[in-house]
């Protein structure tokens, strides 16, 4: 499955680098095969620098990715993200292909704007929970869970929680078992229940 991570400047490290992890473990434990493919996409080939200046290279654009299965979109300093039209049509079309998307921390708030969100529960990050209320009232939004399971719409709180909203993913995704063994591998106390 080809997991595509959308990055920008200003985002929060863990928030993409944690599911990255996930995923790219998940695939090397796996005995089978190799079930995930992660990679990076941004709105340009230019390196994105990330919070506390952590520089990044994606791997893809908007523009020339492989077709997505699963598409995370992680939090940060998202607001500069919101007023842009082609990145909310960018993931507004994904989710309409994908079989999967979710956001971690702050991402709610871009896929509310892209409109991917309308009235369903949802989390994000502690300290933006009454600002997400506000300006999407329409969202039931949960506070203190590690992730909101909506079927193909998984949303998780801040930072960390999108490492254990991904190893759910992998579950979800996979099996349980592998989702395991990603966590033993990472050194990982996983928080199975959201």
């Amino acid at each position: 499955m080809n997991v595509g991570i959308y990055i920008y400047n200003n985002a929060e490290v863990l928030d993409f680098s944690g599911p990255f992890e996930v995923f790219s473990t998940a695939s090397r434990v796996c005995q089978n095969n190799q079930p995930f493919n992660p990679f990076l996409i941004a709105e340009n080939l230019d390196p994105v620098i990330a919070r506390a200046g952590y520089r990044v290279l994606p791997d893809f654009d908007l523009s020339n990715h492989p077709e997505l299965d699963v598409l995370i979109i992680p939090g940060g300093v998202h607001t500069q993200q919101m007023s842009k039209q082609n990145v909310l049509d960018w993931i507004a079309l994904q989710a309409s292909k994908v079989s999967l998307i979710a956001s971690v921390c702050t991402g709610a708030f871009l896929l509310a704007q892209a409109q991917v969100l309308s009235n369903q529960q949802v989390t994000t990050h502690w300290e933006d929970i009454p600002d997400l209320k506000a300006q999407f009232p329409q969202l039931d939004v949960k506070q203190q869970v590690r992730w909101v399971d909506q079927g193909n719409i998984v949303t998780s709180a801040g930072i960390s929680a999108g490492i254990d909203m991904s190893l759910h993913l992998v579950s979800k995704l996979h099996s349980l078992e592998l989702a395991e063994a990603t966590a033993k591998q990472m050194d990982f106390a996983w928080t199975k229940n959201a």
